[in-house]
């Protein structure tokens, strides 16, 4: 499935830094130190993106990682009663996240790196559970990629040439 380019000019997003890493560079003359900034961005209406930014300074890392996450935004889909519509397994490297679907009233149970998707990306109720590598870009990505594979009952339906009322029995 291709995923369509969302305009992020057009979205009120807002930012969370996941993870600042000041990286070490060993040179003939010292050592160069770096810093890496992990942002994930949302508008929480169902628009999320992640991204990594790197410079010599903490604030500009900070901006270039908004910037590359705003390019890489998603859309998720999202049930009436603001959780996921099906359960789903996301990976990315060796980490995995499993989203689980969740009643109204459940709020967001979700560890540090993948409670900061989901709540950029607007999801009220929903249970995660992060499995395999604990890396915080690894555990972020995968919970996007997971998000980016929830499907409305309307597009399974359609895959599968079915009514809605026989996919959601």
């Amino acid at each position: 499935m291709k995923q369509e380019r969302i305009d992020a000019s057009q979205l009120e997003l807002n930012e969370k830094v996941v993870s600042i890493k000041r990286v070490t560079k060993v040179v003939k003359g010292g050592r160069n130190m770096r810093f890496t900034a992990l942002v994930v961005v949302g508008d929480g209406n169902g628009h999320v993106g992640a991204g990594l930014g790197k410079a010599a300074e903490i604030p500009e890392a900070i901006r270039k990682g908004k910037e590359d996450a705003a390019k890489k935004l998603i859309k998720v889909a999202l049930d009436e009663n603001g959780s996921i519509t099906h359960d789903q397994i996301g990976k990315f490297g060796s980490a995995s996240v499993l989203l689980k679907t969740a009643p109204d009233g459940t709020g967001v149970i979700a560890g540090g790196p993948a409670r900061a998707v989901i709540e950029m990306a607007g999801i009220k109720n929903i249970r995660t559970k992060s499995l395999g590598s604990n890396n915080k870009q690894n555990v972020v990505l995968a919970t996007i990629e997971g998000l980016k594979e929830v499907k409305t009952p309307e597009e399974v339906s359609k895959l599968r040439g079915k009514s809605i009322e026989e996919i959601l029995g």
